[in-house]
């Protein structure tokens, strides 16, 4: 089974964001060097749907973010984004928009819907709209 290895520090970041833009999605980025896989730099980005039940990057953010990745020789290791009402689970609108085939798709639920507590954090490779759950290792550093 593939493996998301993530830092605490990055955990938490994605965590807290979910968690204050309740009851809203939050969504954003997590980028690191080309070719690496590996998580670094935490980039929150403003839901421009501003909704529970659906997130989108704005357009402007989003051309933003990527030339300031190409500037740093990044790209995006994960894309994430919070379920408000649900598990994390992807839905089929989070299958249809995912286009970065090298990226974890992280879902974290802000939602109680299940005995582990307030929030399910997991992580997923969608690959023409074949959705696989991996394994999240969190590391205190890489």
């Amino acid at each position: 089974m593939p493996t998301l290895t993530i830092t605490q520090a990055l955990f938490d970041q994605i965590v807290a964001h979910a968690r204050a833009d309740h009851p809203d999605e939050a969504c954003g980025v997590v980028a690191g060097p080309v070719g690496e896989g590996r998580p670094e730099r935490f980039v929150p980005m403003l839901n421009a749907a501003r909704s529970p039940t659906f997130y989108e990057f704005d357009s402007r953010d989003l051309l933003k973010l990527y030339r300031d990745l190409d500037d740093r020789d990044e790209e995006p290791v994960i894309i994430y984004h919070s379920h408000t009402a649900t598990e994390a689970y992807p839905s089929r609108t989070d299958i249809a928009y995912a286009n970065e085939p090298g990226a974890h798709y992280v879902l974290v639920s802000t939602a109680d819907t299940d005995e582990a507590g307030p929030f399910q954090f997991r992580s997923y490779q969608i690959l023409e709209g074949v959705v696989t759950e991996e394994d999240v290792k969190v590391v205190e550093s890489y």
